[in-house]
């Protein structure tokens, strides 16, 4: 994985960094695991705007992805590498023995040839899914399930990965990308390895016209609008605002939204940082 960056031929090239791409090696997606998507333009279902900043952006078709990892036992190869417009990550198109062909969230590293296998008993290399019990410790794994059979939840996004730690009962003790340490079923399962893209977070767009191709539309400062239409509006000259919060007046920064109440909270050893 590497970024590209451009001559600044033009204002929009000069910051302008973006993936190489030179870990994809088909630009054709597998038909049969593809869905059409609707695109919603931030309205519901009575066509009233419900969600700001949403509408245009290039047309996209969406991949099936196997998050459950359910076929166990049976040795499958990966074919290609592949970008996906839904995610940050890449995916990778897996040809089992049997013929069937499955898509799945590529782990850093894995290259087109690889076998890959899940289930019982199962080696711990990358791409491969195993259960939690079965894992050594220390192991770096993502595409985590919460509940047994589920599929995986956590840890799923561009260059994001966790930590087995420790193992006390029927619980596996994981540390997570936001530095929580939780509790798992140890008959939950996860992917060996880090997800792929792991640059993704210094990519610069260059300029305002790719946010709009991936249907991202203007966003409005709280602070220059009128203290009618947000609560930091309004004030003479460039006034700062006070305390940056939403337009609702929840606090943006500090403010916790989790429920006291929450009923996993039992199974969280420590919270995540701040």
């Amino acid at each position: 994985m590497a970024l590209k960056k451009f001559k600044p031929t033009t204002s929009g090239q000069r910051f302008k960094l973006i993936s190489a791409f030179d870990e994809i090696t088909t630009f054709k997606p597998e038909k049969s695991l593809l869905v059409p998507v609707k695109k919603s333009g931030g309205r519901n279902n009575e066509g009233k705007r419900t969600m700001r900043q949403i509408g245009g952006g290039h047309k996209q078709q969406y991949r099936i992805i196997d998050f459950k990892r359910d076929k166990e036992g049976i040795p499958a190869t990966v074919k290609t590498i592949e970008y996906d417009p839904n995610r940050t990550a890449r995916i990778a198109l897996l040809t089992y023995t049997d013929g069937e062909k499955r898509y799945i969230i590529a782990p850093n590293g894995l290259k087109a040839g690889q076998k890959v296998l899940s289930g019982l008993g199962v080696s711990p290399d990358i791409g491969n899914t195993l259960y939690l019990s079965e894992i050594p410790f220390g192991t770096i794994i993502h595409n985590i399930e919460l509940r047994p059979g589920q599929g995986a939840k956590m840890a799923r996004s561009a260059g994001s990965y966790a930590q087995l730690m420790s193992r006390d009962g029927k619980f596996a003790v994981i540390k997570l990308p936001s530095g929580e340490t939780r509790m798992i079923l140890q008959t939950c399962k996860a992917t060996i390895g880090m997800v792929s893209n792991v640059d993704h977070s210094l990519e610069v767009s260059g300029k305002a016209g790719r946010s709009r191709w991936l249907g991202r539309r203007p966003r409005t400062r709280g602070v220059v609008m009128n203290p009618v239409d947000h609560p930091m509006g309004g004030g003479e000259g460039r006034a700062s605002g006070g305390h940056p919060r939403s337009r609702k007046g929840i606090p943006a920064k500090g403010y916790k939204t989790r429920s006291k109440k929450n009923a996993s909270d039992k199974y969280i050893i420590e919270k995540r940082k701040k």
